[in-house]
């Protein structure tokens, strides 16, 4: 029997991240030189394409620098290829329903990408977002080149900002996972003498502590001490993963506050399993392209139907519709289900705010330029906490892009966004139930055991210890 989809659970409001607004500060930082640029160059029309390339400030903030590096420049690569194709299908066709394909095929194609190589939040849909956008934007084959110049150079500047902080914090991103990690076991440890229903409770948050962990690990360069005792104290929190009678909450959160900051990392004795455990890699990208297969046809699917649903509605931006529909997909039908109830939520909340800040964006470039830097910033702060509440500030900032080559009539803005949100979540919903990827949620259901097999599996020797406890003893 198939459980009720949720509605009020999914607009709970979480604990922000503990790094909320090193995102937000990236994004600021990377959006706003090149639109204060362009403005004082008088070609504040061209900013559609630098946010291209600043936007990909967003991505990798949870990864080692020398990983963030990588990741980094494949999101500039994948950017820059997707509106590459974009502006030339554009250029090449003014057919509304030839661009809804491309479109949609592009969205498959980004999802795919973005899942098999785990790049993580924002994922497919800024890119999906550019690209769309694109499409409908009237361009021609000469015009190309000096689309993509601004957005290859600002992507370039985000590269760099994302990679700044890792001269002062050079092994930031491991230190804060091992410390979420020991932290989230502390936590369970804690739970586990107060009841079935409240371990279980922390259980999940535990697991995905640890694998964040370890994820954050697996691609680190070199074998520094820094980066061994690192390992160490994630064995550490497996083994209190797997036992947590056995481990000491307290002593896990001193280590947990040592790691933070730029102090030294406490040296613990060599632990069985740190090797195994820590240097497995993901198989090759094909290998995890193919299961993914049902995946690109439900968004390729939902994202046309979306897109011609708009159309037929004489919508005058169908790409909205097809970039809410490419944002709902999710492992399984119930958290789609919930992504589509924040999307919706936050996309009518946000038109609201818009309506309340377009008199101030209206009142010149200069106006209109900084309340987008204060959304960028709104959406990136509170978006962790739930989706709809960063949404409430990206769909205005999303509103005012369309600004940037001139002032457009508000109330049409508006009446169209609102009809896409909705003819895209409830297309995109259909289709979800149409093609299910029944593969992924049984895989999603197995991660969890197979993460405390393993670290059952890591647990030291009883004399590797130190006391009386296992040396006090993150989608």
């Amino acid at each position: 029997m198939s459980r009720p989809l949720p509605l009020a659970g999914v607009l709970r409001l979480g604990r922000p991240s503990d790094i909320w607004f090193k995102p937000a500060l990236s994004v600021v930082a990377a959006v706003a030189p090149p639109n204060l640029g362009l403005l004082a160059l008088g070609r504040l029309d061209l900013a559609i394409y630098t946010m291209a390339g600043s936007l990909c400030a967003l991505y990798a903030h949870n990864r080692p620098y020398a990983a963030r590096a990588r990741a980094l420049a494949w999101v500039v690569l994948g950017m820059l290829g997707g509106l590459a194709a974009a502006l030339l299908a554009a250029s090449l066709t003014r057919s509304a329903v030839a661009l809804v394909a491309v479109g949609a095929l592009l969205a498959a194609v980004q999802k795919v990408l973005c899942d098999a190589t785990r790049i993580g939040p924002p994922n497919h849909v800024v890119l999906t977002f550019i690209s769309s956008a694109a499409l409908f934007s009237p361009t021609s084959l000469d015009r190309i080149p000096g689309h993509l110049g601004p957005a290859a150079a600002a992507g370039v500047w985000a590269w760099l900002v994302g990679m700044a902080p890792g001269l002062l914090r050079p092994h930031g991103p491991e230190r804060r996972a091992t410390a979420g990690a020991l932290n989230a076991t502390a936590t369970l440890t804690e739970a586990h003498g107060r009841g079935q229903d409240t371990a279980e409770a922390h259980a999940a948050a535990a697991v995905a502590a640890v694998r964040a962990a370890r994820q954050a690990l697996r691609p680190a360069a070199g074998t520094s001490g820094t980066r061994l005792a690192l390992e160490r104290l994630v064995v550490l929190a497996e083994v209190a993963l797997a036992a947590p009678a056995d481990a000491d909450p307290a002593a896990l959160r001193a280590r947990a506050r040592q790691v933070r900051g730029n102090r030294p990392v406490p040296e613990l004795a060599d632990l069985t399993g740190v090797d195994s455990e820590l240097a497995a890699h993901p198989g090759p990208l094909w290998h995890r392209i193919r299961p993914l297969a049902p995946l690109a046809v439900r968004v390729a699917l939902g994202c046309a139907l979306a897109g011609y649903a708009s159309l037929a509605l004489g919508v005058g931006r169908p790409y909205w519709a097809l970039v809410t529909a490419a944002s709902l997909y999710q492992a399984d039908l119930a958290l789609t289900w919930g992504r589509g109830v924040q999307r919706v939520v936050g996309n009518l909340l946000g038109v609201l705010l818009f309506a309340a800040l377009v008199p101030l964006a209206h009142t010149g470039e200069i106006a209109l330029v900084l309340t987008c830097l204060a959304l960028n910033f709104g959406a990136e702060a509170l978006i962790g906490r739930n989706y709809w509440l960063g949404s409430v500030c990206v769909t205005p900032m999303a509103l005012l892009i369309t600004e940037f080559a001139g002032f457009q009539e508000p109330g049409r803005l508006i009446t169209e966004r609102v009809v896409d949100t909705l003819v895209g979540a409830l297309v995109g919903l259909a289709a979800a139930v149409v093609v299910p990827h029944r593969e992924r949620v049984v895989r999603a259901q197995r991660a969890g055991p197979r993460t405390l097999a393993a670290t059952g599996r890591s647990r030291p020797h009883p004399d590797q210890r130190t006391g009386n406890t296992t040396e006090g003893v993150r989608p």
